[in-house]
């Protein structure tokens, strides 16, 4: 699994997002178990709009051609 960088470019869904963070395993200041541990990426697209989306949910969207890293 290739790790990921902040600053990588990604296209999902045909819009352009930035990976801005790492949340790593159990940093995020949060009730969510789910997210506490697991690594996740804060993704911000240029609508504006913003995601966290699981390390390994990502990847599988990359592997599946779902996610495409420019």
């Amino acid at each position: 699994m290739e790790t990921l960088k902040v600053g990588t470019l990604i296209l999902d869904n045909n819009k352009i997002g930035v990976i801005t963070k790492i949340i790593t395993s159990g940093t995020l200041n949060t009730d969510s178990e789910i997210i506490k541990w697991r690594n996740n990426y804060e993704v911000y697209y240029y609508d504006g709009s913003f995601s966290i989306i699981g390390e390994s949910t990502l990847h599988k969207l990359i592997k599946r051609g779902e996610v495409k890293i420019l």
